[in-house]
């Protein structure tokens, strides 16, 4: 998702029950508020206000929003979207994690899930990393952690994921994940004055739990 959706007005958004991911601790329902997701060296949370100031240092920087459209410009600004995020989240049409890796307070990152107007069962997801944890195997660990919570308590069966083209790190990490890159949207999103060709990527529910399953007949885990 190349989009940092931090103005109320800019996006739109039942749940099916089968095994919880690795470390989630569900609430009541995820509308009342998202659970905590822990993994190896990191957690994932519902955002908080307390998130802004390092979401504003970890998010703002060229080398990291230059594939996404603006971020907020301002801690102020990151403290709206948190707060829109909640909004959102409790009309069951988004899902922002927030990425605390352990020894740390607050976040350095999110996964978003945005449910589609008028498209049933389908999302637009997304995420972003603050360069310093690059590398690290948080992507790969928290994004498993994610999809599966789109899909099992999200109720969905399609997740899109929209990536530039020229966004090396981004394309590799979803097709790392397993997504499949469907087609190339040529000239669809513009940054700087400049459009870009965006390669569309998807993973569909029932190719994601035969991919977890698959593991474990083997005699291994996924994550």
């Amino acid at each position: 998702m190349e989009v940092m959706p931090h103005h109320a007005n800019t996006h739109r958004g039942p749940a099916v029950a089968t095994r919880p991911a690795s470390g989630l601790v569900p609430p009541s329902t995820w509308r009342d508020g998202l659970p905590v997701v822990r993994g190896l060296g990191f957690t994932l949370r519902e955002l908080v206000a307390a998130d802004a100031p390092t979401l504003m240092q970890h998010l703002t920087p060229a080398e990291v929003s230059r594939f996404i459209s603006p971020p907020p410009a301002s801690v102020t600004g990151f403290e709206r979207f948190i707060v829109w995020a909640q909004r959102e989240r409790a009309a069951g049409r988004y899902a922002c994690f927030a990425v605390v890796p352990d020894g740390e307070q607050t976040a350095v990152g999110i996964f978003q899930v945005r449910r589609l107007e008028g498209r049933e069962g389908v999302a637009e997801w997304g995420f972003i990393l603050g360069a310093a944890y690059w590398g690290t195997g948080i992507f790969l660990a928290g994004a498993e952690r994610v999809v599966d919570f789109a899909f099992t308590e999200m109720g969905l069966h399609r997740l899109e994921a929209r990536a530039s083209v020229a966004n090396g790190r981004g394309n590799g990490a979803l097709a790392k994940l397993g997504a499949v890159r469907e087609a190339v949207l040529r000239r669809s999103f513009e940054r700087h004055g400049a459009w870009h060709d965006q390669a569309l990527w998807t993973l569909w529910r029932d190719d994601w739990r035969e991919r977890l399953s698959a593991p474990a007949a083997a005699g291994t885990r996924v994550h």
